[in-house]
């Protein structure tokens, strides 16, 4: 088994653009919010992209520890969008539509702190190699 190299900024670019998706289908949902019969939407997870990215296909977390549970990652690569899980706290509204701004607030801040640590693993990468070749 020969082992693949970690194409790293490879993998941030991906996760800049899911996240980018994830943000315009969160803000989409906000715009959204008194449309009736409108159904919240989000994308399914970025554990999907790690699942199916070229040449990082066998990426999953080890297991160093009977007790640590297992990860049940799936997908192909592909951004999807799906309706998400009805939230409890406010339901169907009467006009039948199920986004709950709460949640959505709660994703936008998600997403920022997401591509925050995403840019800030990028330039420490960048840092170590350009250190490494001794710039």
């Amino acid at each position: 088994m020969t082992m693949q190299p970690i194409q790293l900024f490879e993998l941030a670019s991906r996760q800049a653009e899911w996240l980018s998706i994830r943000q315009q289908v969160t803000t989409t949902n906000v715009a959204n919010a008194n449309t009736p019969k409108y159904l919240s939407k989000d994308v399914t997870p970025f554990d999907s992209e790690l699942k199916s990215a070229s040449g990082l296909g066998a990426m999953e977390m080890a297991r160093t520890n009977a007790a640590h549970m297992t990860a049940d990652i799936a997908g192909n690569g592909r951004v999807e969008l799906k309706d998400t899980k009805l939230n409890q706290e406010i339901g169907v509204q009467e006009s039948g539509n199920t986004v709950a701004m709460s949640a959505e607030i709660s994703k936008m801040g998600e997403i920022k702190r997401q591509f925050q640590l995403n840019t800030l693993l990028v330039q420490n990468i960048n840092r170590m190699m350009l250190t490494a070749l001794g710039k």
